[in-house]
């Protein structure tokens, strides 16, 4: 899919970032096969280990399946896939562990935003030569996200930019459309609040992705200056973002149930949340959420000019597939992670919106049916060129936490949502001074 060049532009600003922090730590280069051409290494068959997260579920043409068809093909190059159920953040200290003790997996999906804590921990291995050869396979931006300080560490998997889905049934009986401002956001949320019904919901456990992705469609939160990282998390764009949901909660017309709580799906099955801010990735799992409830009513939309944005939306999400510290077989590890990231229909049926720009990603029959006969795909697609530039520090998972914690206070009318962004302020600088990196003050 077509890129963002402004994302572009970001995740070279990225690798530029720490490639002049002194603090920012490297890996090791070389690995024990000796190859740097990108060619097969000798010697029988070599196996590798690839952990994921990929929702695997029914329905969905399985990280298993996708793998077997590789291993028939490649006797010599045999991948076993490991299936991770816990939350990125236990997968990071999994990684972090393994490394440690000298058994970690061969590659790992990591997203985005995780790559440069990876990095600075010394947890990823350079595969800059063996991944060169494969670089036109997939979009420069989030090619990009998996360079930094002029190494490569691995190779994109997919994006996740934010969209809006709503049921149009839903919105027609009411009265209302897709809003197109903030105002018009306001008074038909509070119009449908009134008759029961939720066009917007506010997603405190989300906090970390959804909310710094909102607020950096209108610029970034990080940038460096004469080596030192200066933070802005209070941006006019997070002010905006504030306010809009601060005005839902005191109106009482934005759902509070958290994203990953059993009672954010009964809410879409009882047909009172009809609206609701979600990655690209979503969408497989707000079928899976309400099963034949809504079925040919939901539609997919682009985001309003809600938050000062324009036509701009925010990343929440993507990844990318990073090899470990100690990977030995490196062009055999880019070879294979080259050809599964660019199975294009397989890796959408698992709800992704593909990196690679090997071909186009088509919108599965079950999605069309369930989103009314629209052209997700293609949706999605106008969402990635909308993309805005968002880059990441290291150590973001401390920020993101923080983001939570205080976005269920705001949810419990305990906090108003400008502190979320004072909490990210807060965290930010000291996530960064933990990393003995400079801050600007």
């Amino acid at each position: 899919m077509k890129w963002n060049k402004s994302l572009m532009a970001g995740a070279a600003a990225m690798a530029a970032m720490c490639m002049a922090l002194s603090g920012c730590g490297g890996s090791s280069s070389g690995g024990s096969d000796g190859s740097s051409s990108g060619a097969a290494s000798t010697g029988g068959k070599v196996e590798i280990t690839y952990i994921h997260r990929l929702p695997d579920k029914s329905g969905m043409t399985s990280v298993e399946q996708i793998v077997s068809r590789w291993n028939k093909e490649n006797p010599d190059i045999q991948v076993k896939p490991i299936h991770f159920n816990g939350n990125a953040s236990d997968l990071i200290k999994k990684l972090e562990t393994d490394v440690k003790a000298g058994n970690a997996p061969d590659l790992a999906q990591a997203g985005y935003s995780e790559i440069p804590e990876l990095f600075t921990k010394g947890l990823l291995e350079d595969v800059t030569a063996e991944a060169e050869q494969y670089k036109g396979d997939f979009a420069e931006g989030p090619y990009g996200n998996m360079t930094i300080g002029g190494k490569t560490f691995g190779l994109p998997q997919d994006t996740g930019p934010l969209v809006y889905y709503y049921n149009k049934a839903e919105f027609d009986k009411l009265g209302i459309g897709v809003p197109k401002t903030r105002d018009e956001l306001v008074a038909s949320a509070k119009k449908a609040a009134a008759q029961g019904k939720y066009i917007m919901s506010f997603q405190a456990d989300e906090a970390g992705n959804m909310l710094s992705g909102l607020a950096g469609a209108s610029g970034p939160w990080y940038t460096v200056e004469s080596d030192a990282w200066n933070v802005d998390t209070q941006t006019s764009g997070s002010k905006a973002v504030a306010k809009v949901f601060q005005q839902l909660l005191d109106d009482k017309s934005a759902t509070t149930t958290p994203r990953w709580d059993p009672s954010f799906d009964a809410s879409l099955q009882k047909g009172e949340l009809i609206g609701t801010i979600g990655a690209a990735w979503e969408a497989p799992l707000l079928m899976d959420s309400m099963g034949d409830k809504g079925r040919g009513d939901w539609h997919v939309a682009q985001i309003g000019d809600w938050f000062d944005n324009g036509e701009k939306t925010g990343p929440d999400g993507g990844s990318g597939v990073v090899a470990l510290k100690g990977t030995t077989h490196k062009a055999e590890a880019m070879k294979f992670l080259d050809w599964f990231n660019t199975q294009i229909d397989d890796l959408t049926s698992q709800g992704l919106v593909v990196a690679a720009t090997t071909g186009s990603a088509k919108t599965p029959a079950s999605w069309s049916e369930f989103y009314g006969g629209q052209d997700v795909m293609a949706e999605f697609a106008d969402a990635n060129r909308n993309l805005a530039s968002f880059s990441y520090i290291p150590g973001f998972s401390a920020v993101a936490t923080s983001m939570k914690e205080k976005a269920a206070d705001a949810a419990d009318d305990k906090a108003k949502v400008e502190t979320i962004f004072d909490a990210a302020q807060t965290a930010s600088v000291d996530t960064l001074k933990d990393y003995g990196l400079s801050v600007a003050q």
